[in-house]
């Protein structure tokens, strides 16, 4: 497995990141080690809180969230999905899957060895660490989700429903025929265009200083697989029988769920901004549970719901 490391300047003085930088050397799976970054802050006593990414993003989304959560006295680990951020990044598409992103995360999720954290996840950072959170339900005590999915192999039309409910149900199709074909992504203009489309309702526009933050781990295409093949992950020929495998028995978990279960949806995104009801209508810990829209917000809610965002996360602590 080939390699690359984005060198350490690229990510000198970046707007609001202030963050000291983790690492852990995790097995790649193939006899070698990668290099997995993830930040933890916070005091190391204090309720954990794990904040997961998608694409084609990094832990750089959660700064405007790290600070009000640490306020709130939670410690936060917010790690950097292997082929984003400062992980490090193989450099063929074919080196990524969702069985073997489950695999980084599922090392890298007993090494911190973590105790009654809250999850929180977003985009792919449902799909792979609600998977790892299924795998490893000991050191969970809950779960708030926004804009993901997590497919149901044995149960696809509770999917399809939520997707016809979307005002675009064919987005998430011409999303990936874009990555298929294209060599390079301009993260920082894709993050910057998804949030302008929802203005001037929410009111956040990326500076230029955060735009270069979200291109800063790609100093070009060569470091940009994992980007952009991760659109094709869910495909069936990509997923494979392991996949499938993952995903039903992360649901054979979730449909026993009875822990406390939070979606916080940005209704304007047309991809993922429907799967919340997936979740209310099938987690048992989901009913009963007060749950969040924004009517306001786009994809990243990240970016445009910070402090919302971390009331409903800490609200869920001392809920327990």
């Amino acid at each position: 497995m080939d390699i690359v490391r984005t060198p350490d300047a690229r990510f000198a003085d970046l707007p609001a990141y202030p963050f000291a930088p983790h690492y852990l050397d995790i097995p790649d799976l193939e006899g070698g080690k990668l290099r997995l970054h993830y930040l933890d802050e916070g005091p190391s006593t204090a309720p954990p809180v794990v904040l997961m990414h998608g694409e084609p993003t990094w832990s750089y989304l959660y700064r405007k969230m790290i600070p009000g959560l640490i306020d709130a006295g939670h410690r936060v680990l917010a790690p950097d999905l292997i082929g984003f951020g400062k992980s490090d990044k193989p450099t063929r598409k074919s080196d990524y899957s969702f069985a073997r992103h489950v695999a980084w995360m599922r090392s890298w999720m007993d090494a911190v060895d973590l105790r009654g954290a809250i999850f929180f996840g977003q985009d792919w950072g449902s799909l792979i660490g609600l998977t790892v959170v299924t795998q490893a339900e000991d050191r969970f005590a809950g779960a708030v989700l926004a804009n993901g999915a997590l497919p149901d192999p044995m149960r696809i039309e509770r999917l399809l429903e939520a997707q016809q409910n979307s005002p675009d149900p064919e987005a998430f199709g011409r999303w990936q025929k874009f990555a298929a074909a294209a060599d390079r992504m301009d993260v920082g203009a894709l993050m910057a265009e998804g949030l302008a489309s929802v203005q001037p309702s929410t009111g956040v526009l990326l500076s230029a200083g955060e735009r270069a933050a979200y291109d800063a781990p790609f100093p070009d295409a060569t470091y940009q697989a994992g980007a952009l093949a991760f659109p094709s992950l869910i495909d069936p020929e990509r997923l494979g029988a392991e996949g499938v495998e993952l995903f039903t028995a992360a649901w054979a978990v979730l449909d026993q769920w009875r822990k406390p279960f939070v979606t916080a949806y940005g209704k304007k995104d047309p991809v993922l901004g429907w799967f919340d009801t997936v979740f209310q209508k099938f987690v048992p810990g989901a009913q009963g549970q007060t749950h969040h829209t924004f009517a306001d917000a786009n994809h990243f809610v990240q970016e445009e719901k910070a402090p919302e965002l971390v009331r409903i996360i800490d609200a869920m602590r001392r809920a327990r």
